[in-house]
């Protein structure tokens, strides 16, 4: 078996209405740097580690002509079953942030079971996004 087969987690491709707005939206509400808006406003990145987080028009040349519309959910409470995840060390003060730059609150910040402090918003189209704090793991 090649060697050259061992995978890096690359992309997450967030589809949206507007990749302008999404990529400020996110800047401001979850406290991320954007890496690149092309000129076209057809794609954006945000400094997110080794992983980027992009954003890409709903509907494209790239997705529409070969597979149809990515988007077939006829609101965006009917979004796909995928959530995003960004860890804070104060995830009240992350989940107030993002209440006050545009962000839906869909429940407040509480304690888990499994160590995590949670709360759940809404981004501007309709994507569940978590704000959470880093799991502390299991004492044995």
């Amino acid at each position: 078996m090649a060697s050259n087969l061992n995978p890096a987690y690359g992309y997450t491709v967030v589809y949206v209405k507007d990749v302008a707005k999404s990529v400020d939206f996110y800047a401001k509400a979850f406290g991320y740097n954007v890496r690149r808006l092309d000129h076209s406003n057809r794609w954006g990145e945000l400094e997110s580690g080794q992983t980027t987080i992009a954003f890409t028009p709903i509907h494209q040349h790239e997705t529409d002509e070969v597979t149809g519309s990515v988007h077939t959910a006829q609101s965006k409470r009917e979004r796909g079953p995928i959530e995003v995840c960004f860890d804070y060390a104060d995830v009240d003060a992350a989940y107030k942030r993002a209440v006050e730059n545009g962000a839906e609150g869909i429940s407040e910040p509480e304690a888990k079971e499994w160590g995590q402090k949670v709360g759940y918003v809404r981004d501007i189209d309709g994507m569940v996004v978590r704000i959470g704090s880093h799991v502390t793991p299991p004492k044995h």
